[in-house]
C-alpha cells in the first residue's frame, strides 16, 4: 500500500483527507493518507520519516522551508519560490500545483483583459504572475501601508514577464476609478470563517468585475460572493481550486488523470461537507 500524507502547522480540520482519499478511490488505488499536524521546532527531524512515503503535501507555514530538503525542483516550484507538493522518488522532488488548481478552476475562461487581484502576499504572488503569462494587465490592490512591499513584486513581475502590464494602487483608492475588469481574484484571507461578515474592498467596485474568483473555500459562499452575485458577476468559489491543486498532486505521484464530471462532483461533495460541519 502506497503511503501519502499532508504536513503543516495547524492543519485543524483540513479537507485534504477526504479529498485525497476519494481521489485515490477514482484511481484505483491502495493508499493512506495521514495528517501530519507539525510544530515548527520538530519540522526538521521529521524529514528522514517523510522521506519513507511516496509523496506528501505540504501547507502553511512550510511552503518554503521544505525547498532544501528537495533534491529538485519543478519549473512551478522554482517560479513561485513554494512547494505544495512532494514525490519521494529520486531523493525528493518538489512541485508548486496551486497554480494548475488555479488555472483549471476557472471554467475555461480566458484568464485575459484586465485583472484585479485583491492582496500580494503569496497566494496573490502566483496569481498575479499567471494573470501576466497570460498577457492580462494587472492591477495588485493592497492596503496603503503594502503599496512600497507590492512594487518589489511589481518589478519582479514585470522582469519575469517583459513588456508585462503591472500596476499597484491602494485598496480604498478603488472606488475612485473606472476601470473595468475581466478577473476580480480575492487572494486575501478578508471573509475566511468565523470572520465571514468581512469583505475585501468596497462593493462599489464589483459591477466593474465581470467575473470573481474568491480563493476561500470556508465558507463555501463568503460575503464577496453573495455581493458578486447581486451586482450580475459570474463567481467562482475556492474549493475548485483546492480539489483541483490535490488532483495535480496524484498526476505527480503516480500519473493519475481524472474527468471533469468527476472533480466537478467531488467539488460539490466537499462544499457539502463543509456546510454539514457547521
Amino acid at each position: 500500500m502506497k503511503r501519502f500524507a499532508i504536513l503543516g502547522y495547524p492543519l485543524g480540520h483540513t479537507l485534504s483527507p477526504p479529498i485525497h482519499t476519494r481521489l485515490f478511490e477514482l484511481s484505483g488505488v491502495q493508499a493512506s493518507y495521514m495528517v501530519l499536524q507539525t510544530p515548527p521546532d520538530q519540522f526538521q527531524a521529521l524529514w528522514p520519516q517523510l522521506r519513507q512515503l511516496d509523496g506528501f503535501n505540504i501547507t502553511i507555514p512550510y511552503k518554503q522551508q521544505i525547498i532544501p530538503f528537495c533534491a529538485r525542483l519543478d519549473e512551478t516550484a522554482l517560479r513561485y519560490g513554494a512547494v505544495n507538493v512532494v514525490d519521494c522518488k529520486d531523493g525528493g522532488v518538489g512541485y508548486n500545483t496551486d497554480c494548475v488548481g488555479f488555472l483549471r478552476s476557472l471554467q475555461g475562461i480566458p484568464l485575459e483583459g484586465e485583472v484585479l487581484i485583491a492582496g500580494a502576499g503569496g497566494v496573490g504572488r502566483m496569481f498575479a504572475m499567471e494573470a501576466a503569462r497570460h498577457g492580462a494587465g494587472v492591477t495588485l490592490a493592497v492596503r496603503e501601508q503594502s503599496l512600497e512591499k507590492t512594487g518589489a513584486l511589481q518589478r519582479e513581475i514585470q522582469k519575469a514577464c517583459p513588456g508585462a502590464r503591472v500596476r499597484a494602487i491602494a485598496l480604498n483608492a478603488l472606488p475612485q476609478e473606472n476601470t473595468r475588469y475581466r478577473w476580480l481574484i480575492n487572494a486575501t484571507p478578508v471573509g475566511m470563517y468565523p470572520k465571514v461578515e468581512d469583505m475585501p474592498l468596497d462593493p462599489s467596485v464589483l459591477p466593474r468585475c465581470e467575473n470573481v474568483f474568491e480563493a476561500i473555500y470556508n465558507p463555501v459562499q463568503t460575503k464577496l460572493m453573495r455581493m458578486a452575485r447581486q451586482a450580475g458577476c459570474h463567481v467562482i468559489g475556492g474549493m475548485a481550486m483546492l480539489v483541483w491543486q490535490a488532483a495535480q498532486a496524484h498526476w505527480h505521484w503516480y500519473g493519475a488523470t481524472f474527468a471533469q464530471e468527476e472533480m466537478e462532483t467531488l467539488i460539490r461533495q466537499m462544499e457539502q461537507r463543509l456546510e454539514g460541519a457547521r
